[in-house]
């Protein structure tokens, strides 16, 4: 596989982000002698030890996602886990040793956030997690700041995505290729603007969503579980926080919602999520030059894709 990042690249990508965050933590008072890196994909996240603060350092990013757009989309996190938090929504909130504002340095935008022990032990409970999804849903609603639609959906991200992978036969297959655009050609107006949606699910409720599929995003912690990971927080239908997660997941959501007094999942649109969680996984292969280990985890995904009714039968309405 050419033009794909070595070993020793990616190692000192991930030098540089934990060497800017600790640069960053210390220019912010913080002292930091241990730092440790808890977790290194999309983004490189460091403990500033002995400072109970983590910092979520994004490396791994669409070609079109600028400094100013980055740090655009992190305050509106930061802003949406804060007011969350100040409510007592069980949430991995902002560090308050710092200002509660992304940080650029050498190059990276980053976030700071409170170190929180986690339960080692725990085994990941998606269904239990999909029913907090409701009660994280119940409390979103009454966020009082402006959010874009869908900008979870990244759909420039598919269509810049798909126009890499014309040149990258060894990614993905010219069929899949050819597949893949023909259905977008389908989804992408429904996700790319609230019109699109609006006129394809006529009445259909919107509101804040956690935007990146919150019932993986749930730490377990000692003290119970908290939600984390806002990076993709958005206004969208709810459906959209339950995409791929299959029908387990589904009913333990819809439960919790009618006992919360929220309304049910509508069918159609989880069609129309999940449809577009399929082809933004086929559009990350893209980013696999960037990150090789995407060739062997997405590689579940697509097999499951090619299995599936063509842009989930949406055409068929």
């Amino acid at each position: 596989m050419h033009g794909f990042m070595t070993p020793d690249q990616l190692g000192d990508r991930t030098s540089r982000a934990v060497d800017a965050a600790v640069a960053a933590g210390r220019g912010l008072g913080l002292t930091v002698t241990d730092a440790a890196v808890l977790h290194d994909v999309f983004s490189v996240v460091v403990h500033l030890a002995p400072s109970p603060v983590v910092v979520r350092v994004p490396v791994v990013l669409p070609s079109y996602a600028d400094a100013d757009t980055q740090a655009a989309r992190q305050r509106v996190e930061l802003d949406v886990v804060g007011w969350l938090a100040e409510r007592g929504v069980p949430v991995v909130p902002p560090s308050p040793l710092v200002p509660p504002e992304p940080v650029r340095r050498s190059g990276f935008s980053m976030t700071f956030w409170q170190f929180v022990e986690q339960d080692a032990g725990a085994e990941p409970d998606y269904v239990r997690n999909a029913g907090l999804v409701a009660e994280l849903h119940a409390a979103l609603r009454d966020y009082p700041g402006e959010l874009p639609f869908l900008s979870a959906a990244e759909p420039r991200f598919v269509t810049d995505g798909l126009a890499v992978l014309d040149a990258r036969p060894d990614l993905l297959e010219p069929a899949d290729l050819d597949r893949a655009r023909r259905e977008w050609e389908v989804l992408e107006p429904l996700v790319s603007s609230r019109a699109g949606f609006d006129a394809a699910f006529p009445g259909l409720e919107l509101q804040p969503v956690h935007g990146d599929a919150p019932a993986v995003n749930i730490v377990a912690t000692p003290g119970g579980p908290l939600y984390s990971d806002f990076e993709l927080v958005t206004l969208g239908p709810v459906e959209w926080d339950l995409a791929s997660l299959g029908p387990a997941c589904e009913a333990a959501y819809d439960d919790a919602a009618r006992r919360l007094g929220l309304r049910p999942l509508d069918a159609r649109v989880l069609r129309l999520v999940n449809a577009v969680g399929m082809l933004r996984a086929v559009a990350c292969l893209a980013l696999a030059p960037r990150l090789p280990l995407l060739v062997d985890a997405l590689k579940p995904a697509v097999e499951h894709w090619r299995t599936t009714p063509f842009a989930a039968g949406l055409t068929e309405g």
